[in-house]
């Protein structure tokens, strides 16, 4: 089994800067992080002189391919955007078009420390031969719709993609059933969900009280929310990541906690689409697990998990008027250990030994980054994407001194420009 190294680099641990440490990395796991460990002679060793070694952030939910649609509709309401710009771009998608978009998706993640996220689209296979290509961890979903007219095939799909992709690449890739939302996902289509879901073993990734309409509506239709409509459809019998989860009370927050209903929050698309502020800091005092996450490019316009870290500290104070509401080292937790807890991993999010191998090297040579008298504070507050020099999944660099390692940025970037000219056709 591969066996190296980073020497003399300084440690985010959960306690703390554990200074001078060296990283020893097995495989896909650490193996011990110590101050003078025995190597192998023929072990490779990093200089990690002057980096802060930290858990690769997780990004809980995305669209990865809709960079194809960054800045293509901006400036609207959701269902605007969705039903008038979005859904008329998508049914011209290709694989083709999707494998490139998940690739330059996948760039601008790594440069930026993500090493881990959960998608829900179409055209998954795309997607899972992207990640592999590029050595990016990932959930996929299936993005499945009950009004449309291939429901019952895009089901079948989802299904086939888990018994291709889940677990493939040494535990790389997992896959989960992704009904859309309730308003496009009628109450039998959504049972078929959930039997698949028990028949197959897979756990559910749908969004969920996104927006006041979304509420009154489903109310309005079933007499309840959206939350408590989905506990009584069976979906929450069923491990669950729920995006956005921005319009919930009280009683919708009790049901998510007793069923352990994962929460991916997405605040600055949650702004950009007027969607609203989803009231985490009640969410995670019932013991919700929260991640943190960008939604699609084309709804934030950036996929920079350390940008969600700033917002969604900053919100939530400003919301509240409540400079507790969400500290620094919880919004760290969210985008590194309780979003991989969203994902379901529970060995995944910390640096420790016998935790998997995704880690950060973050340059803290730049002006921003003196003085430093809290070192959480500085991640969430000052740390900035370009900070990110080197970055390792499951115990593979795919990242060395800010050079991407695994993919042609510049056959990407021809890619997207022909994808830009074939949409802007379109628009």
């Amino acid at each position: 089994m591969n066996t190296w190294a980073i020497r003399n680099v300084d440690v985010r641990t959960e306690n703390g800067v554990q200074t001078g440490r060296t990283i020893v990395i097995e495989g896909h796991r650490i193996r011990a992080i110590e101050a003078n460990p025995t190597l192998p002679s023929d072990c490779e060793v990093w200089d990690g002189q002057g980096m802060l070694a930290m858990p690769g952030l997780v990004n809980s939910h995305t669209h990865v391919a809709m960079t194809l649609f960054r800045s293509y509709a901006d400036d609207v309401a959701l269902m605007d955007w969705l039903q008038n710009h979005i859904w008329p771009a998508e049914e011209k998608l290709t694989d083709e078009l999707v494998y490139w978009g998940a690739q330059w998706a996948f760039a601008e993640m790594i440069r930026g420390g993500t090493t881990a996220f959960s998608d829900m689209y179409m055209h998954m296979d795309a997607v899972a031969e992207a990640a592999v290509a590029v050595g990016m961890r990932g959930n996929l979903a299936r993005g499945l719709a009950g009004v449309s007219p291939n429901a019952a095939a895009a089901l079948e799909e989802n299904i086939e993609l888990h018994r291709k992709w889940h677990g493939a690449e040494d535990g790389l890739l997992r896959v989960m059933l992704g009904p859309h939302a309730p308003y496009t996902c009628p109450a039998e289509y959504l049972k078929q969900v959930v039997a698949a879901a028990e028949k197959e073993d897979m756990e559910i990734h749908i969004h969920l009280s996104e927006t006041q309409g979304e509420v009154a509506t489903c109310k309005e239709k079933h007499g309840m929310s959206p939350i408590a409509w989905m506990e009584h459809l069976g979906i929450f019998r069923r491990p669950t990541l729920a995006a956005h989860c921005v319009h919930v009370d009280a009683a919708d927050i009790d049901i998510m906690a007793r069923h352990h209903v994962r929460v991916a929050h997405n605040p600055r698309s949650n702004l950009k689409l007027a969607s609203g502020v989803a009231p985490v800091p009640q969410m995670r005092a019932a013991g919700v697990v929260v991640g943190l996450a960008t939604d699609g490019a084309s709804s934030n316009n950036k996929l920079s998990m350390f940008d969600e870290m700033q917002y969604a500290a900053l919100i939530h104070k400003g919301v509240q008027y409540d400079p507790f509401a969400i500290g620094a080292g919880e919004a760290l937790a969210m985008a590194t250990r309780e979003g991989a807890r969203a994902l379901g991993y529970d060995d995944l999010g910390e640096l420790a030994p016998g935790m998997l191998a995704d880690l950060i090297l973050v340059d803290r040579s730049g002006y921003h980054w003196e003085p430093c008298y809290h070192i959480d504070s500085m991640l969430a507050y000052a740390a900035q994407p370009s900070d990110v020099d080197s970055v390792v999944i499951h115990g593979k660099p795919v990242m060395r001194q800010r050079e991407l390692l695994t993919i042609d940025t510049e056959k990407v970037r021809a890619e997207m420009q022909r994808a830009k000219e074939y949409f802007a056709g379109l628009h």
